[in-house]
């Protein structure tokens, strides 16, 4: 009795850890893993780092303080087509004071006073994001905007962008859990298209973007870097990912 007892309490755990996105670290079915947990092996580690992106407790850590002189992104080795990405992610703390927070409408343009201002916000910020298909145009960003992570910042932003595509580069909810927490992405990408789940919500359903490659390499981006006084001049990836699982799609 007592092991039947203990089986259906780990059974109505895991379906309630499923039901909010926590991953339980074991790989479905066809996925992948692309972090064994110990270094980072089958990834890119910019040239010239100095040890900034490391791991730290099982996860990927990152400081923001890559000392490479070029790029400054964690790379992943092999290259991707259409794939199934999951991943934890957390942003470790927010110690920057962002003050130009937009304030985004639902169709992805900027609201405005009743002088025409663009509304600013200024909240403790951090940023970091995943690259798809090797390029920083096509990432889902990580941030502590009100807009919620899993936006697709650049391609809302292109002045070449159309109105649906800013729309649906759009999150439709803030999924987030705060800094310090744990949270879990899905991102599908597809021919041209991308949807995004964050902690099992739905945030960008289907965004197709025609310029955006058939295949390429998958990246944690770095951002932020320190004035002379040794003081945050943009909000830092002080951010950990783990429980990387990728399944390509045919």
């Amino acid at each position: 009795m007592k092991a039947k007892l203990l089986s259906l309490i780990s059974a109505v755990v895991l379906l309630a850890a499923t039901a909010v996105g926590i991953s339980d670290d074991r790989p479905a079915d066809g996925f992948v893993s692309l972090f064994n947990g110990r270094n980072l092996a089958g990834w890119t580690v910019p040239a010239g780092d100095g040890g900034h992106w490391k791991v730290v407790d099982g996860a990927i850590d990152y400081d923001a303080q890559s000392e490479a002189k070029g790029d400054k992104n964690l790379w992943s080795e092999r290259e991707y087509r259409d794939f199934n990405l999951r991943l934890d992610w957390r942003l470790k703390e927010a110690p920057f004071l962002n003050k130009n927070v937009p304030y985004i409408l639902p169709d992805g343009t900027h609201a405005k006073d009743i002088l025409g201002k663009e509304l600013r916000l200024a909240l403790p910020d951090a940023d970091s994001g995943v690259f798809l298909r090797g390029h920083g145009d096509f990432q889902v960003n990580i941030w502590c905007w009100p807009i919620g992570s899993g936006e697709m910042y650049t391609q809302r932003m292109a002045t070449k962008s159309s109105p649906d595509l800013r729309e649906a580069a759009t999150p439709r909810h803030r999924a987030d859990k705060p800094v310090g927490e744990w949270n879990h992405f899905e991102i599908t990408v597809k021919g041209k298209t991308v949807s995004v789940v964050l902690n099992g919500v739905t945030v960008i359903p289907s965004a197709t973007i025609s310029d955006m490659p058939d295949a390429g390499r998958i990246a944690f981006q770095h951002h932020g870097s320190k004035n002379k006084d040794g003081e945050w001049a943009g909000p830092p990836s002080l951010v950990q990912f783990k429980n990387i699982y990728i399944k390509e799609l045919k």
